[in-house]
């Protein structure tokens, strides 16, 4: 990919971040937190699980924890543009698997885009329904790399359109069965058992071809992670804790989290097609 093409992609993302993140503004300083009467309130906000103060009367009742999700906006929108790009390219140059099918790569792009607004909700109502739509989009992430990291493990050369048609189709129904599964399996269970699967197809996927993988991308992506579960730790038990700070844990664990995401996305996209790595 032209280092051109990527200046633009970036520069959309930005500026269609930028856009939804004056549509926050509005909605916040327009609505008050009567809109959320009526809807059962999650077990979060009973207990006071994260460190920012809940401002009952405002429509985003944690504001910080809220507007840090429009990192996940931004990266889904580069990566639908990474979709179209896929899409668009005829050229003969070789392309690994991961960019001969760009219909994953759009469908983890309106994963990621499904998780700031699920999250979203779920932080500026502190409901049981926002909770129960935040987790069931992080499942979708997990859902969706596992669907990719497989793909790569299994399949061996391109296969055909509608193959790959069935096999979104076949992670999008496993994404709706999470919705049901959320409901009698803790996310303390399934979460981690979910990316214990990521991280094993994926050094699988290393040491099958390591000349062939940019190995810093899966180090880079793995440390991200394992900080981004520190922080979610430490504000979780109030630790460096201040309830109006503009800093918050979690909202560091949702830019963590996107910037680990996106990074494992990139490192199977990136894979050389031939023994030299690629750079796009």
């Amino acid at each position: 990919m032209q280092q051109q093409t990527i200046l633009r992609i970036y520069i959309i993302s930005f500026l269609a971040t930028i856009l939804m993140f004056v549509v926050f503004v509005f909605f916040n300083n327009y609505l008050d937190g009567s809109v959320w009467n009526g809807m059962k309130i999650c077990d979060s906000r009973i207990n006071g699980v994260y460190c920012e103060l809940d401002r009952a009367n405002d429509f985003f009742h944690q504001k910080i924890n809220t507007y840090s999700n429009l990192f996940f906006f931004f990266l889904g929108i580069i990566v639908i543009q990474i979709a179209y790009f896929d899409r668009k390219d005829k050229t003969i140059v070789p392309k690994n698997l991961i960019q001969q099918f760009p219909l994953i790569s759009f469908f983890f792009g309106c994963c990621l885009i499904y998780l700031c607004l699920a999250s979203s909700f779920f932080h500026a109502s502190l409901t049981w329904i926002g909770e129960r739509a935040d987790m069931n989009a992080t499942y979708s992430i997990a859902i969706t790399l596992i669907g990719i990291s497989c793909y790569r493990l299994f399949i061996k050369q391109d296969t055909s359109n509608k193959f790959k048609i069935w096999y979104v189709l076949f992670l999008f129904f496993i994404v709706l069965l999470f919705i049901e599964i959320y409901l009698y399996t803790s996310s303390f269970v399934l979460l981690p058992l979910l990316i214990l699967v990521i991280v094993i197809c994926t050094v699988t996927n290393y040491l099958q071809n390591k000349e062939k993988f940019n190995v810093y991308l899966q180090i880079l992506s793995l440390l991200f992670m394992v900080s981004a579960f520190i922080l979610r730790t430490l504000d979780v038990n109030k630790i460096g804790c201040d309830p109006t700070s503009f800093y918050q844990g979690h909202s560091l664990w949702h830019l963590f989290t996107g910037m680990s995401v996106f990074l494992l996305y990139y490192f199977y996209r990136s894979e050389s097609k031939d023994a030299s790595h690629a750079s796009n």
